[in-house]
């Protein structure tokens, strides 16, 4: 329909992002509107009930298409697989009362060129925008589409931002972009019961079942209405709960930051108090006291900050120091600022520190820091100036990687053993940092004014190693091998940084889940559906050619449409959740989404977060190994508890670091706070501000990130070694030990990629990083792993594309991902169609713990707030256990689901067949089956507990298997077989009669005879009693007991079913009074039941023929559909292969000999100038024998993996 229109009626929105969506205009029409709402009046609502459940037809029916400028309403639609369409209404701002036309100029200031001004319509003065999950998207006059506003533009340069912000804003400009923009809050309201309850309610399921009860009731059958009544209430009101506490919950979580006094600067006016929610991008706030709460992203102007990660906000996960913008991005702006503008600040006091008194003093009595070169993870190490107390001298202390620090030491002072050692303790899962040293002459001046980084970083005398570990928990490699055990695959992944609105976002607007069963229920829900259809046109069709009067025809086929779809199904399956969801909580695992119970049972991936969840939080020193004249010397173990001796290496340790005080408090980087702690100068004094750093800031170097309160990718340590595997030219730099952060420089830097593809000095022809060809490599064949980092995954997603599923195939290690990429790298594991289980403590994993199907917190603050489980257990047992009770919940909701559905089917045919005639069952011969039977063993069928040992498979996850289905067609088959034979056959016995009233059973001295009783052929027909329905009741009562039993199959995901003893109890009560209803003479029995007495004979031969259906069915269950190794040799006979996305993938890799890429260069393509593609290629990465031969030209813009 859309495709038709012209181009302005389509657009998108947030287009190449996570969350874009096409939009289509609509204007209403008035005459179509007119026949909507007669349409309402007539359907009694339901037209009004079915366009909201299809917003898309509900627009479709009131709106013609036109261009998104005239649009008044506009139509979303998820560019996902799932294309879900939301109705949004075009909001209109009046701006005349605030602007004045002929001075809009004053208002936008120095900004003209803002979304904001170019939405304005002139001459009215007006505003159109859609409010989108909590965004705001304003209508681009000019550009003739809709924009995301609230934040400045990010094509603003620094210059920019000081030029046109640094001023601040006038009051009207303020309001005007308050107005436009909206208040500065993360709107979280707490839904209200009612609106929570309209929703569940309004669920198709309930709306159909509202319908069967009122048709029942209508009918005198009240007892199990009542019944399923109350287990919907029930049902519904727990369902409501959760939702209402979760939002409770949420709401108390952000609204602290909804309300913050800040002080901002008002331009003209000076500094002004006000609400945080009054702010407007652009507004210059002024950062006063010593500790502030920042209630949005801001950008740092002018002077230092410490910023430290709170709950859901967008900073770092330690207080580490903030510099300033460049207040120019380019030498032209350089050139045109003034010179008091290009001035830089200096350091006007420096930190001292001095030893503490349990410390080894030696000879130092204190040290100031004079100068630091901040640490960077791309030059992975960083260096200090420092004087000592006393003393007319100045040393410079350097730490850093191992390698890193070494490449700039005297050879003369490295130990030959240096790799040696450095391997040893890596392999062992160690954190080892190295650290040198070197006396500073001074300059003829006496000064170090002008002392560039390169000037100093040289000639060090190598101190020796610091070694530090982070514990793996007790728990953690137990969980790890029972999980293998299972062939459940783990993947580790960590990482840091938040972000607080779009997290928010996620949580109140999740992605809908794409589990399989739901949409099979749906299908299979739809196939009872066409049955019960087909029903009402037999029941019609033998209701007329019996002539019986309209009302009762319309009553009955309206009854027998009823009965095929299970009225009690949402109750009984909520039921089952609910029963996992306690036990889970006797584990202190609490769920606050119980559907995803279910999904637990098929995962098959679990990604950890690692610091914290599988090892202790934070670092511990492990040792010190000092190196004296070129040697290793003995280890300083710190758990002796001896004092670090004095000297070089304790004074690099005290004094090479970024720590400060922050009321009263050492506070940064956790490792740095360690290694201060390992000199025993922790009761030191450390005197003075923050340090400054006093060289000028180059916008310009490549290694310059802009600094803000907004996370940066990599400012903090490097996170965990790794090892590097590489070979040619400069090789030596890169091979070996590195943290996880440098080799995404390495490979950027390789392939003159972003942000060195505009380098001259890049080395793209001199460097080739690559997997090395090993030969024991090549002998694993499919088991190798790839690690990397949050940097080597973004540029593989960016430019390399179509390896990301290959990579993640064997992906075992990602490090340092932002809280985006993990969401992102669980996204990408489910398009491969893995059920991704996530278990993390942080609020930086809190979007990847949203987006998993199964996310499990070890948190109990921000991150549970996202998290579907969280557990009270601080540690990965609580996996194994979500997983199992998943599996037991997954297989008890295909039981009761298979229950139903043959009870519903058993009911129906038996039905069926009394409607031939005329009848049906009576009410309580209808109330034992529905309420003594079917109630009863719903309720208890899902108790049975789970097994406590993984399987090493999972449970069918879809109920259109043909193992499921050929259950529930066996077991119908069976039971109309044997329905359908004593139907005819109790025809053909000799005391066969057409009762119509009441007979007794014969005194002990008459005989069976077809007169016997008060049957009276004159009385008008009855509806229920005959000698059909006494047969029919006692095989369908029974059967429903028999596939009750089959169902509840034990092993290997279940305890076996005689530990659920109210199930086993209720089972053998159920059949005892089913057998004694059906034995046992008494009047009172027969009248109230509705029965007729037959002969015992005639009854034994019917418990016989239950008996052979039990036989039957149990066999055919448990012998053959539930038989795996017959069904994975029937599969393996067809040939037939699993369709999911890493099994396809798999097979195709295993039959590529160039995978893994070992010596081989792979392209990345991206559009060029001139709309033409431009190939990238990095000749170093050619084959070796070319290598060899003539020398490549110096092309260096390459693109490599």
């Amino acid at each position: 329909m859309e495709e038709k229109l012209h181009a302005n009626h389509h657009a998108l929105l947030n287009e190449g992002q996570e969350d874009e969506t096409e939009i289509f205009g609509y204007k209403t029409h008035g005459f179509r509107r007119a026949l909507c709402i007669v349409g309402y009046l007539l359907s009694c609502g339901a037209l009004l009930l079915v366009f909201y459940w299809k917003p898309a037809w509900d627009v479709w029916a009131n709106c013609v298409p036109c261009d998104l400028q005239e649009a008044d309403v506009v139509l979303l639609r998820a560019t996902d697989e799932f294309q879900r369409y939301t109705r949004k209404k075009v909001i209109w701002v009046d701006l005349s009362k605030l602007l004045d036309k002929d001075k809009l100029s004053h208002v936008f200031g120095a900004d003209k060129e803002c979304v904001i001004s170019k939405a304005v319509m002139k001459p009215h003065l007006k505003v159109r925008y859609i409010r989108v999950q909590k965004i705001r998207y304003v209508w681009d006059v000019s550009a003739k589409q809709f924009h995301r506003i609230g934040s400045l533009e990010d094509s603003n340069t620094c210059y920019e931002i000081h030029h046109k912000f640094a001023d601040g804003l006038t009051r009207q400009e303020q309001d005007f972009r308050k107005l436009v923009c909206g208040p500065n809050a993360i709107e979280v309201e707490i839904s209200p019961i009612w609106k929570l309850l309209f929703k569940e309610v309004l669920n198709p399921f309930y709306v159909f079942q509202a319908f069967t009860l009122t048709l029942w009731v209508s009918q005198g059958y009240i007892e199990y209405s009542v019944a399923i009544i109350v287990l919907s209430v029930i049902s519904i009101a727990i369902t409501v709960y959760d939702l209402r506490q979760q939002s409770i919950k949420l709401h108390s979580l952000v609204e602290e930051h909804n309300h913050v006094r800040v002080t901002a600067w008002i331009k003209h006016k000076g500094r002004r108090q006000m609400e945080s929610s009054s702010l407007v991008p652009g507004d210059i706030l002024l950062l006063e006291g010593q500790k502030l709460s920042l209630p949005c992203d801001a950008i740092l102007l002018d002077g230092s900050c410490v910023i430290n990660e709170g709950m859901l906000t967008a900073c770092h996960s330690q207080p580490l120091p903030e510099a300033p913008v460049a207040r120019w991005g380019t030498q032209s702006e350089m050139e045109e600022a003034s010179p008091e503008h290009r001035k830089t600040n200096t350091a006007d006091e420096h930190t001292i520190v001095k030893p503490g008194r349990d410390a080894s003093q030696g000879p130092v009595a204190g040290i100031v820091v004079l100068h630091q070169f901040p640490f960077s993870s791309s030059l992975q190490r960083m260096s200090v100036i420092v004087q000592k107390l006393g003393k007319n001298s100045y040393d410079v202390y350097m730490k850093g990687a191992p390698e890193m620090v070494a490449s700039f030491c005297a050879a003369e002072t490295v130990p030959r053993a240096f790799l040696q050692e450095l391997q040893g303790y890596t392999s062992q899962g160690f954190r080892v940092i190295a650290l040198a040293h070197k006396a500073l002459p001074l300059g003829a001046d006496g000064g170090l004014d002008g002392l560039e980084r390169e000037e100093v970083e040289f000639g060090l005398t190598f101190l020796g190693l610091l070694v530090m570990e982070n514990r793996l928990k007790n728990e953690t490699r137990p969980v790890l091998e029972e999980l293998m055990a299972a062939r459940i695959r783990t993947v580790m992944v960590t990482g840091f940084n938040t972000a607080k609105g779009d997290l928010v976002r996620s949580i109140l607007y999740p992605k809908p889940l794409n589990f399989k069963i739901y949409r099979d229920a749906f299908k299979f829900i739809l196939g009872l559906a066409v049955i019960a259809v087909l029903g009402m046109v037999y029941a019609i069709y033998v209701y007329t050619s019996h002539k019986q009067p309209a009302d009762v025809t319309l009553a009955m086929a309206l009854l027998l449409l009823t009965i095929p779809v299970p009225p009690a199904l949402p109750a009984a399956l909520t039921t089952g959740i609910v029963y996992a969801q306690r036990r889970l909580k006797k584990k202190r695992i609490f769920c606050i989404s119980p559907q995803r119970i279910n999904i637990c049972g098929q995962i098959n991936l679990v990604c950890f977060d690692k610091t914290g969840t599988l090892t202790e939080d934070g670092l511990d020193l492990w040792g010190a190994i000092p190196c004296q004249e070129g040697s290793f010397q003995k280890a300083h173990r710190f758990a002796s508890g001896l004092p670090l001796p004095g000297g070089p290496l304790c004074c690099a340790m005290a004094s090479c670091h970024s720590l400060l005080v922050l009321e009263g408090t050492i506070q940064g980087d956790p490792l740095d706070l360690k290694m201060f702690e390992g000199t025993g100068w922790i009761n030191a004094c450390l005197v003075g501000g923050p340090l400054h750093v006093t060289n000028e800031v180059d916008s310009n170097d490549k290694d310059y990130r802009q600094q803000a309160a907004v996370p940066l990718e990599s400012e903090t340590h490097g996170g965990e070694d790794v090892a590097i595997l590489a070979k040619g030219p400069m090789a030596h730099l890169f091979h070996g030990i590195q943290e996880q952060n440098y080799i995404a420089h390495v490979m950027a830097y390789a392939g003159c990629i972003e942000p060195y593809h505009k380098d001259p000095e890049c080395l793209a022809p001199d460097l080739c990083i690559t997997i090395e060809d090993k030969a024991e490599l090549g002998r694993l064949g499919n088991e190798f792993h790839f690690a990397m980092n949050g940097n080597s995954y973004q540029v593989l997603s960016k430019h390399f594309s179509s390896l990301v599923p290959k990579v993640l195939l064997n992906g075992t290690v990602f490090a340092r991902m932002s809280p985006s990429q993990k969401s992102s790298l669980v996204e990408e594991f489910q398009k491969l169609n893995y059920y991704v289980g996530m278990c993390g403590d942080g609020a930086n994993d809190c979007g990847a713990l949203k987006m998993a199907h199964a996310g499990i917190s070890l948190s109990e603050q921000e991150a549970s707030v996202a998290s579907p489980f969280t557990s009270q257990t601080p540690n990965i047992q609580c996996v194994p256990e979500m997983i199992r009770e998943g599996r037991a919940s997954l297989v008890s909701t295909f039981a009761v689901f298979k229950y139903l559905t043959l009870y519903c089917l058993i009911q129906f045919v038996g039905t069926s067949l009394l409607y031939w005639q005329l009848q049906v069952l009576g009410n309580y011969q209808y109330l034992v089956q529905d309420v003594g039977i079917t109630l009863v063993t719903c309720l208890t069928m899902s108790l049975t507990h789970a097994h406590p040992k993984l399987a090493p498979y999972r449970p069918p996850g879809q109920l259109l298997s043909p193992p499921l289905l050929l259950s529930v067609v066996l077991n119908v088959g069976f039971s109309l077989i044997v329905q359908v034979c004593g139907f005819l056959l109790v025809k053909q016995q000799p005391w066969y009669a057409v009762i119509r009233s009441h007979r007794g059973c014969p005194l002990a001295n008459q005989s069976w005879t077809p007169g016997n009783g008060t049957a009276n052929s004159t009385e008008p027909h009855h509806r229920v009693l005959s000698y059909e329905d006494t047969t029919i009741w006692p095989l369908a009562t029974l059967n429903c007991l028999i596939v009750a039993f089959v169902f509840s199959k034990g092993k290997p995901f279940r305890k076996p079913i005689y530990t659920n003893y109210a199930f086993c109890t209720a089972l053998c009560l159920q059949l005892g009074v089913c057998l004694f209803l059906f034995f046992a003479d008494f009047e009172r029995i027969y009248t109230g039941m509705e029965f007729l007495c037959t002969p015992v004979v005639w009854r034994v031969y019917i418990l016989i023929a239950l008996l052979v259906l039990f036989s039957v069915s149990f066999f055919v269950e448990d012998g053959v559909l539930q038989n795996r190794p017959l069904w994975l040799w029937i599969k393996a006979l067809f040939r037939f292969r699993s369709s999911s996305q890493y099994r396809v993938l798999q097979r195709k890799l295993a039959q590529d000999p160039a995978w893994p890429p070992l010596n081989r260069r792979d392209l990345a393509e991206e559009p060029g100038t001139g709309g033409e593609e431009e190939t990238y290629v990095n000749p170093a990465y050619e084959q070796e024998e070319e290598e060899s031969g003539e020398k490549q030209p110096a092309g260096r813009q390459g693109r490599t993996h």
